[in-house]
């Protein structure tokens, strides 16, 4: 089946984030949101036909999560990323940001320091400061064109932390790790007794030409959470999956997750996740080559109308890191091109790690390719008049 990614679906109206708080979140609504990571895609007709399915039976009533969902969960792992996982080694999550919020009251105390890499996903700056935790920021380098760690100044400040909330692959850009840098994170955090909590959730966003290396396969020593949320384009149904190797760890987590009864899942997202997992893959593989399309589409847009722009590509996932700084404008009047002149919403990259991040901004490439172009046409005449 051959699946159309430049239909172009209205959300508004559907109490969709990404488009009806774009008055409560930029103070306009009449512009075109490229921030919130959130394709505007149709979500897959078998995940679709499933849900159908499950409503025909007009019970709504507790559920568990059947055999065939932990069949499709651990038969993804294995196929797409060599994780031979049991059912006992994994645990189901409501979304991933809960479940590194989970983490941090579980295995930390109030004071303990959390590192972070930034720039990085918001969530992974404000949740160890709201649970009290002390935040500990390891500024990213962009060398040709990607982010890379520094690892003098992360083993430095890994030292005297709990925690490492680790984007595997790297959010605002996209960035994949691989091996050796995983490996060397591994081994500064083994040796300082650092735990790696390492959200995974673009693992399935890997562009052609790359591969993703999750962290489990590298060290035993860590907390993995993965989701067909992103893949699939079903975030609203709150399915993610925690995977733990170490015993004495997944014991600890998932017992305290048990006890307090705030991972249980439900029908929906059970047999939203079982059957893209079990069907995805040609759908996946489809869509990932359009998204390819849409980052080559960046990339000639802006060294033919933009050239000062300077950009980190994503090599997994729909998120593009872009540095206007070249233009000589302030951060301030950016923001107000760009929204007020543009009607284009990006994500403000200051709130990726302070204001290092002046003038940078997070662009979404999870649309179809004519709503690509023309917001990126609208940016390049607002900052080129």
């Amino acid at each position: 089946m051959q699946y159309n990614f430049d239909e172009i679906i209205d959300r508004r109206g559907t109490d969709c984030f990404k488009w009806d708080a774009l008055q409560a979140m930029y103070g306009r609504g009449d512009v075109t949101p490229m921030w919130v990571a959130d394709m505007d895609f149709r979500s897959p007709d078998f995940v679709m036909e499933a849900i159908r399915h499950r409503c025909d039976h007009e019970v709504l009533g507790y559920t568990m999560p059947s055999e065939g969902y932990w069949q499709a969960v651990t038969m993804w792992l294995e196929k797409h990323y060599n994780i031979q996982a049991t059912k006992q080694e994994l645990h189901f999550i409501p979304g991933i940001v809960a479940g590194i919020a989970y983490a941090l009251l579980c295995l930390t105390q109030p004071g303990d320091r959390v590192l972070v890499t930034t720039p990085v996903y918001p969530p992974f700056l404000n949740l160890p400061k709201d649970s009290g935790r002390t935040l500990v920021c390891s500024p990213l380098r962009i060398t040709n064109g990607r982010f890379e760690i520094d690892f003098d100044d992360f083993e430095r400040k890994a030292e005297r932390c709990k925690v490492f909330i680790m984007s595997n692959p790297h959010n605002p850009a996209g960035t994949v790790w691989g091996t050796e840098v995983l490996t060397k994170i591994a081994d500064i955090c083994e040796k300082h007794n650092v735990l790696v909590i390492s959200d995974e959730i673009h693992a399935d966003l890997t562009l052609p030409g790359h591969q993703h290396v999750s962290y489990g396969t590298v060290s035993s020593k860590g907390i993995t959470f993965m989701a067909p949320s992103k893949t699939f384009n079903i975030a609203g149904l709150g399915s993610s999956v925690c995977y733990i190797v170490d015993e004495a760890l997944r014991k600890r987590f998932f017992g305290w997750l048990d006890a307090l009864g705030v991972a249980g899942g439900n029908i929906f997202a059970f047999t939203a996740a079982e059957a893209a997992f079990a069907q995805g893959g040609e759908w996946l593989r489809q869509m990932l080559e359009y998204l390819s399309e849409n980052v080559k589409t960046l990339d000639r847009f802006l060294q033919e109308r933009m050239p000062k722009v300077k950009v980190v590509l994503p090599e997994a996932s729909y998120l593009a890191w872009l540095d206007f700084s070249g233009y000589g404008l302030t951060h301030e009047q950016l923001k107000q091109k760009l929204l007020n002149e543009a009607k284009v919403a990006l994500n403000d990259g200051t709130t990726f790690g302070g204001g290092k991040y002046e003038c940078c901004f997070r662009l979404n490439l999870g649309c179809p390719r004519s709503i690509l172009i023309d917001a990126l046409s609208r940016i390049a005449d607002s900052i080129n008049e």
